[in-house]
């Protein structure tokens, strides 16, 4: 999935090796099914009749664009997975700020409403247009492996797809599993969490960006103007599902620092927020360096080491 998977399984070891096998499989017929990088994906084929034909989906495809549809409507907008065509713009090596003369074809090609559902399949309305999954199927996978894991009889594991998280019960000491947050200023981590039963997702700009002009900007872009986004260097938060924790996460971040953090403040999840100077933020408002595990929405606590736990 582009990025570093794991699986921590807790019991019968026969049990365990059968159940990661299973979950590897799976995680591989996600990869092949969703990603815009198989030609064959499901996403390759949607994207290659855009302007045409309706293409079939499944139940599975369908209520991952339902989400998506979810998702654009929490944000106002501000999520959506037509947005991926902005990279015909942010090309990889490019070190000039884009013309507002490239911009605007590729945004009118970003419009979420264009997507056409139907009970026939989905069409995308315009030729050029595109949709990119990355940002919902990941997390979707995660819940899913975690339920074939706890179908299979496992009651402690994670499952953890390039950062999104699912905690299965507590570890095998009996306590919570406990998560590094990675420094978005450095390396390790500057927190841990203690979680089970629920998904952790993290979104921030300090692993993938763009540098233009010396300057570092975010990998997350605004689809009303396809500029990338100034907000938050990184959000954390714990939801009842990886897939929303990770929507939430992201969706704080593309809203801005003060609107993220005000449209965090009204959902209830526990949320770890880091801005560029390092400074903690949870739904009380801001975090001094002296605090306790209650002082960060309960799980959350600051690290004075950078071991990732």
């Amino acid at each position: 999935m582009g990025s570093p998977c794991e699986l921590k399984l807790s019991g019968d070891p026969a049990l365990c090796q059968q159940v990661a096998a299973d979950c590897q499989r799976e995680a591989a017929r996600f990869e092949r099914r969703y990603s815009r990088f198989t030609s064959d994906s499901i996403t390759a084929q949607i994207n290659a009749s855009a302007g045409g034909a309706v293409v079939p989906i499944d139940a599975e495809c369908r209520a991952i664009l339902d989400y998506a549809g979810v998702c654009w409507s929490l944000s106002d907008g501000l999520f959506d997975i037509t947005s991926g065509v902005l990279r015909r713009v942010w090309t990889k090596g490019r070190t000039q700020l884009p013309t507002p003369d490239e911009l605007y074809p590729i945004l009118a090609l970003i419009d979420w409403q264009k997507v056409e559902l139907s009970e026939a399949g989905v069409r995308l309305g315009m030729p050029g247009m595109e949709i990119d999954l990355g940002g919902v199927v990941k997390e979707y996978a995660a819940d899913a492996l975690a339920q074939r894991i706890r179908s299979a009889g496992i009651e402690s594991a994670v499952v953890n797809l390039g950062g999104d998280i699912f905690c299965i019960g507590a570890n095998p000491e009996g306590q919570p599993w406990r998560i590094g947050i990675k420094n978005p200023g450095g390396p390790g981590a500057i927190a841990q969490v203690g979680i089970a039963n629920a998904g952790l997702a993290t979104s921030g700009g300090y692993e993938r960006y763009l540098e233009i002009e010396g300057k570092r900007l975010s990998h997350l872009l605004n689809p009303a103007t396809g500029m990338p986004v100034e907000s938050l260097a990184s959000v954390s938060v714990i939801a009842d599902q990886s897939v929303v924790a990770g929507s939430i996460a992201t969706i704080a971040l593309l809203k801005g620092q003060a609107d993220g953090l005000d449209w965090l403040r009204t959902l209830e999840c526990d949320f770890l927020a880091i801005d560029a100077s390092g400074q903690f933020f949870a739904r009380q408002g801001q975090v001094g360096d002296e605090m306790s595990a209650s002082g960060l929405d309960q799980k959350f606590t600051r690290l004075n080491t950078n071991e990732l736990i």
